[in-house]
This record gives C-alpha cells, sequence and structure tokens, in this order.
C-alpha cells in the first residue's frame, strides 16, 4: 500500500472529546470517526486491525470445535419474552415497532435466537456437544457512551454457544472455551488476568471475565499474587484484617449524642473522635422485582467500608436496584438522610455485612437530625436477621483462599465467559432425546469476546508518548518504508525496490511516498504504531538502510541485500512468540 493512496487522515491534536489513550490515538491514526455517540466509523487502518483480531478468535475458535454461522441482529419481542429478558434487560435494550406494530429489538447477545434455532434442528445426544459461534454487529443503547469503542452502542463482539447433554459436558465447553480465549489474548499481544464475575443480565450458575490490565482500566479487580486468586470488585469476597477489632470490649450504655450538621461517616467520626470502622453505615435501597412488586430495603455495612451494589442486588434478586429517595426514607425509617440507623427501624428488611455484626458500642444513626447512638450493639440493640457479604472489597483485605494480602489494579473487560446451565434451555423449552430415550434440557455455556474492545484495549497497553505501539500479530501493517527526500530520485528507487520485495515474499508494507517532510513521515509512522520502519537516507552512500523497532526504538543499518531477510525474520520471530 502507497500512503499517498492510504485512507489515513491522520490528526496532530487530540480531539476534544476523546477521554481515553486508545480513543485519542484511534482518531488521530486515522482509524476510526464519529458518526453519533457511541456509534463509529472503522477507517482502513483500523479495520485492517479488527479483521487480523478476527481471523485470531476464528482459529481459536475452530481449533476447540466451534463452527460460524451468522445470526439476524433483528429479533422478535416474543423470544425473548419466552426468556424473561424482554423487561429484565432494561432500557439498554434497543427496542422498536415494525409496520405491522410488532416489537422487535437489536440484539445485544443471541441466547434466545441460538436455542430456538438448536430446538428446531438438533435433536438426538448423538449430535452433542455443539458449538456454534458468530462475529457479528450488537446495540446497546447506553445511557452515556464513552471512551470510544470501549462503550460503544454499536460494536462488533464474538459469541459462542456451547450445548451439551449433561453438566459434566457444559464443564469441558467452559474449560476449552477458557484455554481458547488465553490463547486469543496471548495471540493479540496482551497481558490480561482471568477473574471472577457477576453474570449479570445474561444469568447462569458462574462467569468469569478476561480482563487487559491498564491504568486507565474502566473496572478495578482484586487478585492474590500468592494463590492466583483475582475478582471482579462486584464479585470479589475477601476476609476483613480486622474483624474482631472490638469484640473482648464490654457493651456500654447506649447513647444518644448530639452531632450537629455530621451526616457523613468521615464527619462523624471527626466530630466524635472515633475510627471510621466503629462507625456504621447505614444506606436505604428501593429494591425492584417486577412492575408491581417492590420494596425499601436497608443496608448496613462497617463506615470504613462501602456497600457493592452488585453483590446485595444479586442477595435480594430483584431486577433493579436504586437509592431510595428522601421521602422514601422519611416514610419507612421517621428520619432524615445522614442520621438514619438501624435502631427502631420497623417493617423494613434489613441486610447487614457480617463487618456489623462483629462490632460493639458502635456509631449509629439515631433516626434524629443532628443526632447519633453511641455504644450500639447488634444484637441487643437492634436485631442480626438476615447477614450477607454486601461489602466492596479494598486493597489490604486478606484472600478467601490463602490469606494472603489483596492488591488492587484496574482493567479493561475484554472476553466475558458463563456457565448458563438449562437456564435458557428451560425457559425456551429447548430439549434433546438422550441415550435412554427421554427427553431432556441441554447444558449450555455462552462466551463472547468484545472485538473493537480487544483492539482499544491492546493501544491502552501498549502506547507512548508518539504513539501506537501495535503488536505485530494485530498491527495494520507490519513495516513501513520511508524515503527520506521524496525529489531524489535515487532514494525513491530503493525505496520501491525494497517495497516491491517485501510485497513479493508477503510483508504487510506500506511505502510512505508522499511529498512531504521526513519529519511528518517520521511522525505519522510512530503514531500509527507500524513494528518495522526501513529508511533509506544518508547511509544510502554507504549501501546500507537503517532499520528501527518503534517499541524498543532500537536501530540497526543493514546493506541492501539483507535488509528484507532481517525483516521477514523478525517478522516471523515475533509472531511465533506470540503464538507459542
Amino acid at each position: 500500500m502507497r500512503m499517498s493512496s492510504l485512507f489515513a487522515p491522520t490528526l496532530r491534536e487530540d480531539p476534544a472529546e476523546a477521554e481515553t489513550i486508545s480513543h485519542k490515538l484511534m482518531i488521530r491514526a486515522g482509524m476510526i470517526r464519529k458518526v453519533a455517540a457511541g456509534i463509529y466509523n472503522f477507517l482502513p487502518l483500523g479495520y485492517r486491525v479488527i479483521r487480523k483480531i478476527e481471523q485470531i478468535i476464528r482459529e481459536e475458535m475452530d481449533a476447540k470445535g466451534g463452527q460460524e454461522l451468522f445470526m439476524p441482529a433483528l429479533q422478535p419481542a416474543e423470544l425473548w419474552k419466552q426468556s424473561g429478558r424482554w423487561d429484565v434487560y432494561g432500557p439498554e435494550l434497543m427496542r422498536l415497532i415494525d409496520r405491522n406494530g410488532r416489537p422487535f429489538c437489536l440484539g445485544p447477545t443471541h441466547e434466545e435466537v441460538v436455542t430456538t434455532l438448536v430446538k428446531e434442528n438438533v435433536r438426538s445426544y448423538r449430535e452433542l456437544p455443539l458449538l456454534l459461534y458468530q462475529i457479528q454487529t450488537k446495540f446497546r443503547d447506553e445511557i452515556r457512551p464513552r471512551f470510544g469503542v470501549m462503550r460503544a452502542r454499536e460494536f462488533l463482539m464474538k459469541d459462542l454457544y456451547s450445548f451439551d447433554k449433561d453438566e459434566e459436558g457444559m464443564n469441558k465447553s467452559y474449560e476449552a472455551m477458557y484455554d481458547a480465549y488465553c490463547r486469543v489474548f496471548k495471540r493479540c499481544g496482551l497481558a490480561f488476568k482471568v477473574v471472577e464475575a457477576d453474570p449479570g443480565a445474561i444469568g447462569g450458575t458462574g462467569s468469569q471475565e478476561f480482563m487487559v490490565l491498564a491504568k486507565t482500566g474502566e473496572e478495578e479487580i482484586v487478585y492474590c499474587d500468592d494463590c492466583n486468586y483475582a475478582a471482579n470488585t462486584n464479585q470479589a469476597s475477601s476476609i476483613v484484617p480486622d474483624m474482631d477489632f472490638s469484640m473482648g470490649e464490654e457493651e456500654r450504655e447506649l447513647k444518644k449524642v448530639y452531632t450537629p450538621g455530621a451526616k457523613t461517616i468521615e464527619e462523624v467520626a471527626n466530630f466524635l473522635g472515633v475510627e471510621k470502622k466503629r462507625t456504621v453505615k447505614t444506606l436505604f435501597y428501593e429494591a425492584i422485582y417486577s412492575q408491581d412488586s417492590w420494596e425499601i430495603v436497608a443496608a448496613l455495612v462497617r463506615g470504613d467500608y462501602d456497600i457493592n451494589e452488585t453483590k446485595l442486588k444479586n442477595y435480594l434478586g430483584c431486577l433493579y436496584l436504586n437509592l431510595a429517595k428522601e421521602e422514601e426514607i422519611a416514610k419507612v425509617s421517621g428520619g432524615k438522610v445522614g442520621f438514619v440507623g438501624p435502631i427502631g427501624l420497623k417493617g423494613v428488611r434489613v441486610i447487614i455485612d457480617p463487618t456489623v455484626q462483629r462490632l460493639k458500642n458502635a456509631v449509629v444513626g439515631a433516626g434524629e437530625e443532628d443526632y447519633h447512638f453511641i455504644n450500639a450493639n447488634p444484637g441487643r440493640d437492634f436485631e442480626l436477621k438476615e447477614i450477607v457479604d454486601i461489602r466492596l472489597v479494598r486493597a489490604g483485605d486478606r484472600c478467601v483462599r490463602c490469606g494472603s494480602e489483596l492488591k488492587t489494579t484496574r482493567g479493561i473487560e475484554v472476553g466475558h465467559i458463563f456457565k448458563l446451565g438449562l437456564k435458557y434451555s428451560k425457559a425456551m423449552d429447548a430439549k434433546f432425546v438422550d441415550r435412554d430415550g427421554k427427553e431432556k434440557y441441554y447444558y449450555m455455556g455462552c462466551y463472547g469476546i468484545g472485538v473493537g474492545r480487544t483492539m482499544a484495549a491492546a493501544i491502552e497497553q501498549n502506547h507512548d508518548e508518539d504513539g501506537i505501539i501495535w503488536p505485530m500479530s494485530i498491527a495494520p501493517y507490519h513495516v513501513v518504508v520511508i524515503p527520506v527526500e521524496y525529489s531524489n530520485g535515487e532514494h525513491m528507487r530503493v525505496a520501491t525496490q525494497i517495497y516491491e520485495s517485501l510485497r513479493e515474499r508477503g510483508v504487510e508494507v506500506v511505502i510512505d511516498d508522499r511529498d512531504e517532510s521526513p519529519g511528518v513521515k517520521f511522525k505519522d509512522a510512530d503514531l500509527i504504531g507500524f513494528p518495522l520502519r526501513i529508511t533509506v537516507g544518508d547511509a544510502l552512500k554507504e549501501g546500507k538502510v537503517e532499520l528501527r523497532w518503534r517499541k524498543t526504538k532500537e536501530v540497526r543499518f543493514y546493506p541492501l541485500g539483507e535488509v528484507v531477510e532481517a525483516v521477514i525474520k523478525e517478522i516471523e520471530e515475533e509472531l511465533k512468540a506470540l503464538s507459542s
């Protein structure tokens, strides 16, 4: 490809709307352009990266017995109503009505469609296991599209669905996909962790996320270096190091004290001169189970921790969980926000974290403005009925597996795998005939990879102040050849000769044949992130050209007759290392 013909409109300045490194560099390097909020064009350079990631995914899915198909993005509402997800999925589901008044959605995922497909066409256990996948556009009406292609409303995803005759088979398919995913992300040149995760609206009995490690990651994960435990903070559990710090104390008399203007835990602790871990945080939530069923619940956690709303929502089994409004809190507690505690609460479901259960002589809201109770003791002053882990794990907590100290880092979710079990096959009445002649439900799994997110995550993890540093396996082109002086006939002749020789050998190469200054060409080469750069310049007087590595900035000079072989060897060795 000649740069003079390549549609790659590069920019020198960061675009104003871009927040993340990947968003900025994908726009500046001429890889994407915005159509609307969360909707992007992929330009030729960007789409080449997408196609390479797709090919790696295809090869690894096929190696595990996956079969590629293509399902429609437009899905009838009746399928989603049959599975029970039409109302569960929420406002992120893009819904529409056709000219005949029939409701449809633009699919964010395809469990309903693929389950119906298999139900209608597979009948015998002899046809199992079955692994079907596609790479297709998905839709999600994000409330706030951001971070470029990482949180978009239209995006490309690989989704695979496994169908097995029993739980053992489902577990084998799950392990096969786990291994395939590890290979996909390793071949893409990414450093990642596999973490325990919340299944969310997909559902099922268990799930794991593949998180690319990056300081700019949108999610926090906790991990243990000693036993390799890792989990998304929405799912993580831990041992609190000082859970029993006050257990040896004698229970003191409950007292109401004046705390003017002290609403937050920080303000109350400072006013009373106590540690935050001696306080109790009480929050009220509206738990919605259906259009006609909801309740207000109180959630209690030790004051130095935060409530994990995902854990609370999962425990309650509600469709939606929102912080209760002030008027709702007043109705159920009779108190004012910031001063309400568990003492005297009646007719309200109270969920208590174990950190609160183990406290002695704690500080809690008194239910009256500008007042708190001191020396509150769980079990004596308020009931302990529902004790559930609802706290957000933090660095310094202890690992639930080995007891070592947990650490935190940030990551970008690029893949998610789920054990669905019988969730969809039962809902969709999808059965097969087993060896004993009886009808049984399929055991299912589903497995997703965000293709565009993988591209963005690779940039977040591989860049410097000059631009993108692509791993060889997913770089849009492997080599750029730059003749320093456009007007120098010898520079152009040799550069073109090298370019044509590399093309004949099957190397993905670009020649920058533009009538631009060397500085512009070098800046664009670094910005776009070509792994190797051949410069035809002053060294040509000695019969040599310069070879520069983008990642290390290392420079070597090769005779004209050796540079092509050196480049091919370098490409092959790096690709081999990534795929081994």
